[in-house]
């Protein structure tokens, strides 16, 4: 049985990925936050905050890891910056969720919290996975499957063709050789491409 194009399986490994690692990091935030509201006096929220944060370290180290493991390493300052970046915003959901419930509604019950907890894990999840994917991890270029030498076979082509062309249509020789210099930015371009795969 056909089993999708590679590129919704690779999408579905990457969201499986990233639900292992967020399930992992949703159990640690709940077994912090609930062991601080049972075991200390902390307000509900400050210690929901603790506990995402504990989460946060969790998932990074998660996520670089497992996750994303195959994405562009060459920036881990601004990587980790941007996570965190990130990650505030998404916990400022989850607890912003969480202070609403019990100080806005008063709903201060363990129960009430772990619900609006989910719930605010649910809607930080959602900017997080978007969030992480776009501006944290960046997706490498595509590996060289034979491909890149084919792309820059296929660009000499259309550079040899342009070339005749050019020699060929004298009336036009503006556009012709404006469709060779196109040709040769192409396959300059090609080139580069197969090159950076090589590596």
């Amino acid at each position: 049985m056909d089993r999708g194009s590679p590129g919704l399986r690779r999408r579905l490994d990457e969201v499986a990925r990233f639900g292992a690692v967020g399930a992992l990091g949703t159990v640690v935030n709940f077994a912090v936050s609930n062991l601080l509201w049972h075991l200390t006096s902390l307000q509900a929220v400050r210690a929901n905050v603790i506990a995402t944060v504990v989460a946060i370290g969790c998932n990074y180290v998660g996520f670089r890891y497992f996750t994303y493991r195959d994405r562009d390493k060459s920036a881990k300052s601004k990587e980790l910056t941007l996570f965190l970046v990130f990650s505030v915003i998404g916990l400022v959901i989850e607890n912003g969720i969480l202070y609403t419930a019990i100080y806005g509604f008063g709903w201060d019950t363990q129960v009430q919290r772990n619900v609006f907890k989910v719930v605010g894990i649910g809607i930080a999840t959602l900017f997080r996975f978007w969030s992480y994917r776009t501006w944290v991890f960046k997706t490498l270029p595509a590996e060289d499957t034979g491909g890149g030498a084919d792309a820059v076979a296929d660009a000499e082509a259309v550079l040899a063709k342009a070339e005749a062309d050019a020699e060929a249509e004298t009336e036009a020789d503006i556009v012709a050789g404006a469709r060779v210099e196109l040709a040769r930015v192409e396959l300059a371009k090609q080139k580069r491409r197969a090159a950076g795969q090589r590596v």
